[in-house]
C-alpha cells in the first residue's frame, strides 16, 4: 500500500470518528458508510481504525482535563463497585479502557439471576435510578437479555449497570470494536490500577 493510499484510508477512518465523537452518528456502521459517501470511498475502515482515530481527536481536543476526568469517573466507579461488591461487579467500556471522551459514561456489569433483587439493593443505597430497559440481542444464534440501569452519580457521571444472568459470567465475550476480549476491571484490580497507573489505557497493540 503506497502512502497516498494510507493517507485516504486514514481520512475515512478520522471522518468517521469525527462523527462518532461529534454525535452526529451513533453507531460505528453507519458513520463509517457516512464518510465512505462523504469522501466517495469504495471501502470501509474497521472499527478498530475508527476507534483509534476517535481516541486521538478526544486527546487533541480534551487535553490534560480528559486524564483528570477518566481518574474522577474510575474512582467513582470504585466507590459504586465497593457498594455492590456482594455483586462481584466488573467495570468495562470506555472508563476500564481509558478511552474516555465527553459523552463516556461508567458501565458496570452485573451476574445475577434476580435483577429487581440489585435493584432494590440499589434504591436501599440510595442511588437514583434514572431509566432502566430491558435489552435483548442476538449473537452467534444466542439470544441475551439483559437489564440496563440508568443511574447519576455523585459526580453526576452517568452511570450504566448491566445486569445478565449468571450462565454469561464466565463466558468469554470479544469486543465488537476493538477486536480483542473484553477483561474489564473487578473491584481488586481497579484499586491496584488507581494505586499504580490512573490513567493507564487498556488498547490492543
Amino acid at each position: 500500500m503506497n502512502d497516498d493510499s494510507y493517507n485516504f484510508e486514514q481520512k475515512v477512518a478520522k471522518e468517521a470518528a469525527y462523527l462518532l465523537y461529534l454525535g452526529v452518528e451513533k453507531e460505528y456502521k453507519q458513520a463509517k458508510l457516512r464518510a465512505a459517501r462523504t469522501f466517495g470511498a469504495n471501502f470501509l475502515p474497521t472499527n478498530l481504525e475508527v476507534a483509534l482515530e476517535m481516541n486521538k481527536i478526544a486527546d487533541e481536543r480534551e487535553g490534560r482535563a480528559r486524564k483528570e476526568r477518566l481518574i474522577q469517573m474510575r474512582n467513582e466507579a470504585l466507590k459504586i463497585m465497593k457498594i455492590l461488591k456482594v455483586y462481584n461487579p466488573k467495570m468495562v467500556g470506555s472508563v476500564w479502557r481509558g478511552t474516555i471522551h465527553r459523552a463516556s459514561d461508567i458501565d458496570i456489569v452485573l451476574y445475577q439471576d434476580s435483577p429487581y433483587e440489585i435493584i432494590h439493593f440499589l434504591k436501599q443505597n440510595n442511588f437514583k435510578i434514572l431509566q432502566r430497559e430491558w435489552i435483548t440481542i442476538t449473537k452467534r444464534g444466542r439470544t441475551i437479555s439483559s437489564l440496563h440501569i440508568s443511574l447519576e452519580s455523585s459526580t453526576k457521571e452517568n452511570v450504566e449497570i448491566v445486569i445478565r444472568g449468571s450462565e454469561e459470567a464466565n463466558r468469554r465475550e470479544r469486543c465488537e470494536i476493538y477486536g480483542d476480549e473484553i477483561i474489564g476491571l473487578d473491584v481488586q484490580r481497579l484499586e491496584t490500577l488507581l494505586r499504580e497507573n490512573p490513567t493507564q489505557q487498556f488498547i490492543p497493540t
